[in-house]
């Protein structure tokens, strides 16, 4: 190999290394065209063993109510509008109330789809921003296309484990954590699961939202690779990213997110309202989530419902 060889062969090979680094999570396990991820693992036999759990009726809403005072991530919004249309109408003086709302649809309890967090405009099974993204929206991996969510749900204590009302700002859950918590509830995580995370960070609300918007509890890196190889279908809890944050280990944003999202097709629930649930030590429940159907959205509100 002559002297130019070398040289040109040790310039590309750091291209070459970041192209295969960039593509060494897509296409998906589900499939080059596959669009809704970890939601594939919504059998009919993991619908039936969840379906299984229930055993007092008990439901428990998990969403928490929202308003233009809820705190909202950096940009966000909510504000809702009543609209008197008109005069009584009719011999019957009909009379009826209409809501107009200016809001982003990542404000309150919300689902986070797979289309929502990318790497460098690539975002899950390889979709590429400039072909699949517009102003009205996305042409893949929409809410539209994720199917019903009855599965298997599990709430971690992450306060008991803690010893602490409100687990501190900035505390990553690792494996090991995670591993002393199933054990303490008498769990074990199973493919189709969702997980949810009690770290007391609700009780922030409207008492200084400004710490609840700075900093969270939550799961890193280690714990969020362990996770997705149990096969779970979503992971969240009561914070406004699921993860904890600021990233401890360095400069980048939302790593966990990415990585969970991204690369595995895997789903982010956040602030889930689980206080009910863990009163009632209801460690496992059914989870049941039908959410609405805004066509080109990666995010939305929604209200699940835990039943046992």
């Amino acid at each position: 190999m002559n002297t130019f060889s070398r040289f040109a062969l040790a310039a590309l090979l750091p291209l070459a290394m970041h192209t295969a680094s960039a593509a060494d999570w897509y296409p998906s396990a589900y499939g080059p065209n596959d669009e809704i991820g970890a939601a594939n693992l919504l059998t009919p036999e993991v619908v039936m063993q969840a379906v299984g759990l229930v055993k007092t009726g008990k439901t428990y809403p998990l969403a928490v109510p929202v308003d233009k005072n809820l705190p909202a991530f950096r940009h966000r919004s909510f504000r809702l509008y009543n609209v008197q249309v008109g005069k009584s109408l009719g011999p019957n003086k009909f009379t009826f109330n209409d809501e107009l709302v200016n809001a982003w649809t990542g404000v309150g309890t919300q689902l986070n789809g797979i289309g929502h967090i990318g790497i460098d405009n690539v975002y899950y099974n390889g979709n590429k921003a400039a072909d699949f993204v517009s102003v009205d929206g996305v042409t893949r991996l929409g809410v539209e296309k994720v199917p019903p969510m009855v599965t298997r749900g599990v709430v971690l204590d992450m306060t008991a484990y803690y010893g602490k009302v409100i687990v501190p700002g900035g505390t990553e859950f690792s494996v090991t954590d995670i591993q002393a918590v199933l054990k303490k509830q008498g769990l074990t995580l199973r493919k189709g699961d969702v997980v949810l995370f009690n770290t007391g960070w609700l009780e922030l609300i409207g008492k200084d939202n400004t710490q609840f918007l700075d900093v969270e509890p939550g799961i890193g890196m280690e714990a969020a690779q362990w996770l997705a190889d149990r096969g779970i279908v979503a992971f969240g809890g009561d914070t406004w990213a699921s993860e904890v944050y600021p990233n401890p280990h360095g400069k980048e944003e939302f790593p966990v997110n990415q990585y969970m999202l991204a690369k595995r097709g895997i789903y982010n629930l956040e602030l889930i309202d689980r206080r009910a649930l863990v009163r009632d030590k209801a460690w496992e429940f059914l989870f049941v989530l039908g959410q609405p159907l805004y066509v080109g959205s990666t995010q939305v509100n929604v209200n699940p419902v835990a039943i046992r």
